[in-house]
């Protein structure tokens, strides 16, 4: 079907013969005895980590995981498209084709290969390693091995960089032909020819999928490593796909090249969902109009289109809400891009409804709690823990909010599981931990939720369980040691706002509660960054300024006070919010000239006891710092202390 579409599409006006359009894996353009040459006006190699690289990453390890995982209804994905022209060769010679269109996909994939390849002898996968050789070299008798041994032939700028890749045999090898080069007095070094890094790049994604390290093992370990790795080459045969196009004699290059770089407006996958959807239920016999009237209508309102970040995509609405949407229901990580096939492919294999209406009321009663997440209003059992999500960013937590919005739960328990996910998801944005794996860790507990109940006490027992950096409910000894210490300041206004308007209220026996502001208020250091004109040290000296504290000798004791200030200033301990700030002359006042400005503009209980504070100094924050957290522990326990609260709450019952 995709090769007749094809077909039909690019027809040739030259001689009117048809190109040859095929689906084949990924690898099955690399098994022929083949030489595929860039040719020499096209441009050089210029893929990049965070626009290309990563996402072709993404794409690949999520079939890796899938392997490993053992999902056998995973479907499988598509890469691209490549354009070949076939050149005649001598007889002797090995067969060559020009690349038309796909040249960075192309040899980006040889990059990857080189990569994989060099994993696996690293790792005594020898056998592995001398199969995957065979997808980036031709073997066997070569008129011009120099140049016929590479599968890819790059465009003449990049051909050295491209054979060290290649034939380097290892990451060590590749690093000393490329060693990194610093120039006098530069704050980076040089960067390495960009297929190196590329290589290297591909080489660390490997590295972490696969080994992990102490604190975040590898997905799979109960399997050898030999196990996963040929697991994931037959995933490499199998599940990725790309379409190769042949041209035919007669077919016009640059035209089929234009053709397919047209600037069209492509189809987003909310608007392919919904054409899928009713050409089934049109299929099915059903009234086409009602079931749009009665379920999609809404769908179309203007409150869908509007595009939000997310990651590095902007997408609309409706994009995200059915990436979520499916996530819950399939408990998989679903991106964007792979949208419409996997929805298809739920459709069709597991055939979750019994008929198409069913499926469009239930799209339209999840729809219409999405938009309750995105526009929470006071006094939905969502919204504390919706404007919570926002003001942290995280919206990987919304395949579990649809699956608890779709079961029965009482307001209690909706209290109890928004301060449970709250104390969890703060403490480890306080400690600075990562948010990588938290895509797996929700889509883990919608999963064992759906199966358990959906019950705070189950939420509890198995956040308690997560291990690793990316994945631990912090300690009170880790969660106090980044409150007093870490700089609270990095983690941005709407966080700090967050946190200190819940530890406001605390003073007024109101914690349970969120501070709603009416206007979004500021960010307040009691003593100011710019502190060296107006706040000496404690010995009574000036501080120094940054140049002067680098250059000082060691051991030097101003220097040592100027760095122990610059760091506390940024804690916890030194913050406080105000609803109106104060501009820069008032706040980098002495602290006896800006104590009285700043009462005049709070009357806010965080604030309040500052008041009787004679001298604004390190101990006075380290004071205050101690203080707050006190507070903050007993805001966003620990899952002992909740757990221990919940058994309380159910013996009162």
């Amino acid at each position: 079907m995709k090769s007749e579409f094809l077909r039909d599409t690019f027809r040739s006006n030259a001689g009117g013969e048809y190109m040859d359009a095929n689906a084949v894996s990924l690898l099955a353009i690399f098994e022929r005895k083949m030489r595929l040459e860039i040719p020499l006006f096209q441009r050089q190699y210029v893929w990049s980590q965070e626009q290309q690289w990563e996402p072709l990453w993404e794409d690949i390890s999520r079939k890796f995981t899938e392997s490993i995982e053992g999902r056998q209804d995973a479907p499988v994905h598509f890469l691209g498209a490549m354009v070949l022209d076939q050149k005649q060769t001598p007889v002797t010679h090995v067969e060559k084709r020009q690349v038309i269109d796909g040249q960075q996909r192309l040899t980006t994939f040889q990059l990857f290969l080189a990569a994989f390849r060099d994993f696996c002898r690293e790792n005594e996968c020898i056998e592995l390693a001398m199969e995957c050789e065979g997808f980036t070299e031709n073997k066997g008798m070569l008129a011009d091995p120099a140049v016929d041994r590479f599968k890819v032939w790059p465009t003449l700028v990049d051909r050295e960089q491209f054979a060290n890749v290649l034939l380097s045999g290892s990451r060590a090898e590749l690093e000393r032909r490329h060693p990194i080069v610093w120039r006098k007095y530069a704050r980076k070094p040089e960067p390495r020819p960009r297929m190196v890094q590329a290589y290297l790049f591909f080489h660390d994604q490997l590295r972490e999928f696969f080994i992990g390290s102490a604190e975040e093992p590898p997905i799979g370990t109960d399997f050898p490593l030999s196990t996963r790795l040929l697991e994931c080459f037959q995933a490499l045969k199998n599940l990725l796909r790309v379409v190769t196009i042949d041209l035919q004699q007669g077919d016009d290059a640059q035209v089929i090249f234009e053709t397919l770089n047209a600037r069209g407006e492509p189809l987003l996958p909310a608007d392919l969902l919904r054409n899928y959807i009713f050409l089934r239920a049109a299929r099915a016999g059903h009234d086409q109009e009602n079931l749009y009237h009665t379920y999609w209508q809404p769908f179309d309102d203007e409150f869908w289109r509007v595009e939000v970040k997310q990651g590095r995509l902007i997408r609309p609405r409706s994009d995200l809400f059915m990436q979520h949407f499916l996530a819950s229901q399939l408990e998989e990580d679903i991106p964007v891009k792979h949208l419409f096939v996997e929805y298809r492919n739920w459709i069709e294999r597991r055939r979750p409804f019994q008929n198409v209406e069913e499926e469009l009321q239930t799209l339209a009663r999840h729809g219409r709690n999405f938009r309750r997440i995105l526009e929470p209003t006071p006094g939905d059992t969502v919204y504390h823990l919706a404007v919570f999500l926002e003001a942290f960013d995280i919206r990987t937590a919304y395949p579990l909010l649809l699956l608890m919005m779709d079961s029965d739960i009482s307001p209690m328990e909706w209290g109890a599981i928004t301060e449970v996910l709250e104390s969890y998801l703060l403490r480890r944005s306080v400690c600075g931990y990562n948010t990588k794996n938290y895509n797996r860790v929700f889509l883990q507990l919608t999963k064992n939720l759906r199966r358990n109940g959906v019950t705070s006490a189950s939420l509890i027992q198995q956040l308690a369980q997560q291990t690793g950096e990316s994945a631990v409910w912090p300690s009170d000894a880790a969660f106090r040691d980044a409150w007093m210490r870490h700089p609270a300041y990095d983690l941005g206004n709407a966080k700090l706002v967050h946190i200190l308007g819940r530890i406001n209220l605390s003073f007024a026996n109101g914690w349970n509660e969120p501070l709603v502001f009416q206007q979004q208020p500021s960010i307040e250091h009691l003593m100011p960054q710019k502190w060296i004109d107006n706040w000496p040290l404690g010995d009574g000296s000036q501080g120094m300024e940054f140049l002067e504290a680098l250059q000082a000798p060691d051991g030097d004791t101003r220097a040592a006070a100027t760095e122990r200030r610059n760091r506390m200033v940024q804690t916890f301990g030194n913050l406080t919010i105000l609803m109106q700030g104060l501009n820069s002359s008032q706040s980098n006042l002495g602290w006896l000239e800006k104590r009285p400005v700043m009462m005049a503009n709070s009357l806010l209980p965080i604030n309040q006891g500052l008041n009787a504070v004679q001298e604004w100094d390190e101990d006075a924050i380290e004071t205050r710092g101690a203080d707050l957290y006190v507070r903050a522990a007993r805001i966003w326990s620990d899952p002992a202390t909740f757990a221990a609260r919940l058994r309380g709450a159910q013996a009162a019952e």
